[in-house]
């Protein structure tokens, strides 16, 4: 990993507000893509690859244009790399009362021909599914509402008409699996507010300002999941009280995962702390908690146990991270794990990931 950014960092980010066929919505849901996609790939902020930052607006965000994308996101995504999928624009609900379910409203769809031009609920779940990533994170900003023109249904002028947004069966389909999340900007029976004349939705504006070091209350140098969407549900609220809430879907996610750098990894300006003083108490203790924390998934986790000179052949599996990491320190302590590793090693290949954490900065070797 370069410690200067992000690398492992992959985003497909989708935008329609200019639909086809179908009723526009307010242009601030351009601007969420483009201000949010030049946040994860901008060095002072989540410092992201450029190049793994892929955008697909209006005209370029037809049915076959998104699944290629997903598809391509899937192909450049590997097991030990982080993934966000970012949606904007119309959602519709699909099938009998009792029955219902959503889909992906693209530009080109139809509402004539619903189910054959848009992307269904198992399409996009099945194509998530395919993604290797161990940490996936899918925004959903839908059911808009722009200024005071509240609508809860999509219209094409010629009568045909849909309920508009996604249901909560289909949140969670989205985030079944593994290390799988995803975070929506409102409750089922809301709209998601854009107000006039303003630049982003309220929910992408909570958004933004969490990614850009606002959700780094600890001044880990990482925005994660958990603080990422904590973050939002406390700002959506300031913004326009008691109208929007935000929802967090997830199946199986056991640890709090990075989704980006903070402040480029530097300690971030939201945090009242001074400069941390260093780590008091056992320094195996200390590398055990921040190795948790960095490599959630453990010491195959970005390959950190082999290139600090280990042999992960040495270690027995567990299933989960913290477990994994406490059970190879142990060995490690112990005078096992491999030949070449040792405490300096594993810290010093720990500080070339991440060598604007502040904690690590400070641990020594005992």
């Amino acid at each position: 990993m370069n410690p200067t950014g992000y690398p492992q960092g992959h985003a497909l980010l989708i935008g329609v507000a200019n639909y086809q066929n179908i009723s526009s919505l307010p242009a601030a849901i351009l601007n969420d893509v483009n201000d949010v996609a030049s946040t994860l790939s901008s060095p002072k902020y989540c410092a992201y690859t450029s190049a793994n930052v892929v955008t697909l607006l209006d005209a370029n965000a037809t049915r076959a244009a998104v699944l290629k994308g997903l598809e391509e996101l899937a192909a450049r995504a590997g097991a030990d790399d982080t993934a966000c999928v970012f949606f904007s624009g119309h959602g519709a609900v699909v099938g009998s009362p009792g029955n219902e379910d959503s889909v992906l409203v693209t530009v080109d769809s139809d509402l004539a021909d619903i189910e054959n031009t848009s992307i269904s609920s198992g399409e996009l779940a099945t194509a998530l599914a395919q993604i290797k990533a161990k940490r996936l994170l899918v925004f959903i900003d839908a059911c808009h509402a722009g200024g005071a023109a509240v609508s809860k249904s999509l219209t094409d002028g010629k009568g045909h008409e849909f309920k508009s947004g996604y249901t909560q069966n289909t949140f969670a389909k989205l985030a079944v699996g593994s290390g799988r999340a995803l975070m929506a900007s409102c409750r089922a029976d809301e709209v998601s507010a854009v107000f006039i004349g303003a630049r982003n939705s309220v929910f992408t504006t909570a958004l933004l300002a969490g990614l850009r070091g606002g959700a780094d209350k600890g001044a880990s140098g990482f925005i994660k999941v958990f603080d990422l969407f904590n973050y939002v549900s406390e700002e959506v609220p300031k913004l326009i009280p008691d109208d929007q809430h935000p929802i967090f879907k997830a199946d199986n996610l056991e640890v709090n995962f990075a989704v980006a750098l903070s402040q480029g990894g530097k300690k971030s300006p939201y945090s009242p702390e001074s400069t941390p003083t260093a780590q008091e108490g056992d320094p195996w203790s200390v590398l055990e908690n921040i190795l948790v924390e960095l490599y959630p998934f453990g010491p195959r986790d970005q390959e950190v146990w082999s290139r600090a000179g280990g042999d992960l052949s040495r270690l027995q599996f567990h299933s989960t991270g913290q477990a994994a990491w406490h059970a190879a320190l142990r060995v490690l302590k112990q005078g096992g794990g491999g030949r070449r590793i040792n405490f300096g090693s594993l810290l010093k290949a720990a500080k070339e990931d991440f060598s604007h954490h502040p904690q690590l900065a400070m641990l020594q070797a005992p």
